[in-house]
């Protein structure tokens, strides 16, 4: 697998949270591909597969954002969850999928056991706004190892709101 994006660790590039936290995005047709993860729980069991599988796609036909890309995950169900990565141009043998509106971002750091807390707050967060949120995604902007060689465990929360 190839990895075109500046990283001390070969793998996860390093996160700057002021790109998103506390902003609001404007999407219009912006294109993801998608897969599944099966979760046991809410516990990922496949995630590393489900990315390697996407990360092989994107490798064939270069799909490359100039920058690193969004990687979404969709909490459905306690057993599965969408998971999406960004990419500039359609990628033949995934789906392609599309994602419009309006969103709020919010930037938390920290192990993954607080989550509960951070969903908690980021709908007082967004209430404070006067919106309240329709779907809510998840940023993991690193895997667990790349987050212990860093010292940071950053994980944006993005709610859409509209």
């Amino acid at each position: 697998m190839n990895n075109p994006y500046s990283s001390e660790t070969g793998c996860c590039p390093l996160f700057d949270p002021a790109t998103l936290d506390q902003k609001e995005l404007h999407w219009d047709n912006k294109l993801f591909i998608k897969d599944k993860v099966f979760c046991l729980f809410n516990f990922p069991l496949n995630f590393g597969g489900a990315m390697v599988r996407c990360i092989q796609k994107i490798d064939a036909c270069k799909a490359y954002t100039p920058e690193p890309p969004l990687v979404l995950s969709d909490h459905v169900s306690p057993f599965r969850m969408d998971l999406y990565l960004e990419v500039p141009h359609e990628v033949p043998g995934i789906e392609n999928t599309r994602l419009s509106g309006e969103f709020l971002c919010k930037v938390y750091e920290g192990p993954y056991k607080n989550i509960g807390k951070w969903i908690k707050d980021m709908a007082q967060w967004v209430g404070t706004k006067g919106k309240t949120i329709r779907r809510q995604l998840f940023y993991y902007t690193c895997c667990p190892k790349c987050a212990k060689h860093y010292g940071k465990n950053y994980i944006v929360l993005i709610a859409q709101t509209k």
